[in-house]
């Protein structure tokens, strides 16, 4: 982990980018949506946020951070994520808050390689971050995407 004292400005604008999206609703009885919510820095710098929705069956399911990269990629064809936040009603605050799931992280790893560097902010208070590279340090995908670059 790291201490990223100097992206104090750009972590409170992910912050109040993807508080934004905050507001639990419920869709329909069976879909819940905007109770997670999340803020991307593209590596060309532009913010992009992303909203959790949640049905009954888990196949309907998306994380606010891959809808969030969906954005990314959809609006700018972006594949490079620099930051990532993400929180339920309040900021990361350590022990594992803020943590995107397993399905996100290689999520971000297939979309480029190049998110292995991607800061994901762990406690809003203190600033500390942790790489996707960190997390995921023997990603099964490295060797195939060496051999692609070939």
């Amino acid at each position: 982990m790291q201490n990223v004292e100097n992206n104090i400005d750009i972590w409170q604008k992910l912050y109040e980018a993807a508080k934004k999206e905050y507001h639990p609703e419920e869709v329909s009885p069976f879909i819940m949506a905007h109770h997670v919510v999340c803020a991307i820095e593209a590596e060309n710098g532009e913010i992009f946020t992303g909203f959790c929705i949640e049905g009954c069956s888990g196949v309907i399911n998306l994380c606010a951070e891959r809808v969030a990269a969906l954005r990314m990629y959809a609006d700018s064809g972006q594949t490079v994520v620099k930051r990532l936040i993400a929180f339920l009603d309040k900021p990361p605050y350590g022990e594992g808050s803020g943590m995107p799931c397993g399905a996100c992280r290689e999520f971000f790893m297939q979309l480029n390689q190049l998110n292995e560097n991607m800061e994901i902010l762990t406690d809003y208070n203190t600033r500390e971050t942790v790489t996707l590279k960190e997390i995921m340090p023997y990603w099964w995908g490295k060797e195939r995407c060496e051999k692609a670059q070939q």
